[in-house]
């Protein structure tokens, strides 16, 4: 009888669990959930590459940044690093990883430093948004803001128009925000860069609640530029006036 009783508090315990096995752990918590998702497009040459890696590894290790991070409500953000180009080239360079202390930080962006440096050709935005917003999915966070990151140094001229992608990220609960990277360079097969760069990410790329762009004057400012951007996007804060370059803000 005693044998029975035991065989009974098992499947108690199992249906209690779920079912058929242990509990399904809770996502973590986490003030935001961000995708860093960077152009690395056939347009952005190897010093220009280097420009943006460099800009990210010494933005993310500022202590301005690992302060803000500390200064939210949980005190803790889910970060992962993407490079896209092409409507067929999107890769996690650095996978999700939670960044809460100086250790992590620095893990994080010496991931980014160390990763094999890769490229293909045509930008596609679109394409890049809506790689970026799946991830969201079944990452193992709930964070209070969902945002993707997007930089670049052109318009989309591969996949559907960049706006339908734009919106149906809006519509998931998710910003998108801007950092177009100015600059008058030709591209390495000796192409014009566009013009009003910042306008055409202003009108067609930002969305979602509070969305705004920060636009880099050259390869050059990116890493003051990805700075002020992060710290507005990790302390949940937008920009309300001009800051070494139009500042745009926008309520899709």
């Amino acid at each position: 009888m005693d044998g029975a009783w035991r065989l009974a508090g098992v499947a108690v315990a199992i249906l209690v669990a779920g079912g058929t096995g242990a509990p399904a752990l809770a996502d973590t918590p986490v003030d935001l959930e961000l995708v860093l998702a960077v152009d690395v497009s056939g347009s952005v040459d190897a010093e220009e590459g280097r420009l943006q890696r460099e800009g990210y590894v010494a933005a993310l290790t500022d202590p301005k940044i690992q302060a803000a991070i500390r200064g939210g409500p949980f005190g803790r953000i889910a970060v992962t690093y993407v490079e896209w180009a092409g409507d067929s080239f999107q890769r996690i360079t650095v996978p999700w990883t939670l960044l809460s202390d100086h250790g992590s930080v620095e893990a994080f962006a010496s991931s980014i430093a160390e990763s094999p440096t890769l490229s293909a050709q045509w930008t596609s935005i679109s394409a890049a948004i809506d790689f970026s917003a799946r991830l969201f999915n079944d990452n193992g966070f709930e964070g209070t803001r969902r945002v993707i990151d997007v930089s670049g140094d052109g318009v989309n001229n591969r996949g559907r128009p960049v706006q339908w992608a734009r919106d149906e990220a809006v519509a998931a609960g998710i910003t998108i925000n801007g950092l177009p990277i100015l600059n008058d360079r030709p591209n390495p097969w000796g192409g014009a860069a566009p013009t009003n760069l910042d306008g055409y990410y202003e009108e067609h790329v930002i969305g979602g609640p509070g969305a705004f762009l920060v636009p880099a004057v050259s390869f050059e400012a990116f890493a003051d530029a990805i700075l002020s951007k992060l710290l507005l996007e990790i302390s949940g804060l937008t920009p309300d006036h001009d800051a070494g370059g139009r500042t745009g803000l926008a309520s899709r």
